[in-house]
């Protein structure tokens, strides 16, 4: 062993996490959700598994957090920030996607207090209590008609 080679530069990892913009008549699906004991506001959202992929888990979180069913329709961005919750960088990718199916008596993940549909402007005016600034982004691109298609991206399917 040589005691004089330098150490291996640590390996830059983020947390990958899915999105989506679920809209329907001017109105957006949120959540709002407990968050270290703070009330928050988000997107359906979540972590992405080991072995999923990245449509797959914008589907599941969306269902597991509002109830809703989704198909998805594009991809909107794929947004980097450095969460002020945990510190970690966040590596987001948001989906577009329209609205199938809802299970009203489906129990939602721990800390969703509800889903519910807001305005743009309602939830612009959520200010600080957005759980990041990626929620109005991601809002905002898919307003500007950024989308990209997922036909034959089988890197999100």
């Amino acid at each position: 062993m040589n005691d004089s080679a330098p150490a291996p530069a640590a390996v830059w990892c983020p947390r990958v996490t899915v999105a989506c913009v679920v809209a329907d008549g001017g109105r957006y699906l949120m959540v709002e959700e407990e968050v270290n004991g703070r009330l928050v506001y988000n997107q359906p959202a979540g972590h992405l598994d080991d072995g999923e992929s990245l449509a797959s888990a914008a589907v599941r979180e969306t269902l597991e957090e509002t109830g809703w069913t989704v198909e998805l329709d594009a991809l909107v961005g794929v947004h980097q920030w450095r969460s002020t919750e945990h510190g970690h960088s966040v590596l987001r990718f948001s989906f577009a996607a329209s609205p199938v199916g809802h299970d009203p008596d489906r129990r939602l993940d721990t800390g969703i207090r509800r889903a519910l549909w807001l305005t743009r402007a309602e939830v612009a005016g959520l200010g600080d209590r957005l759980r990041s600034p990626l929620v109005l982004r991601s809002i905002d691109a898919w307003l500007a008609g950024q989308r990209s298609a997922l036909r034959g991206a089988t890197s999100w399917s």
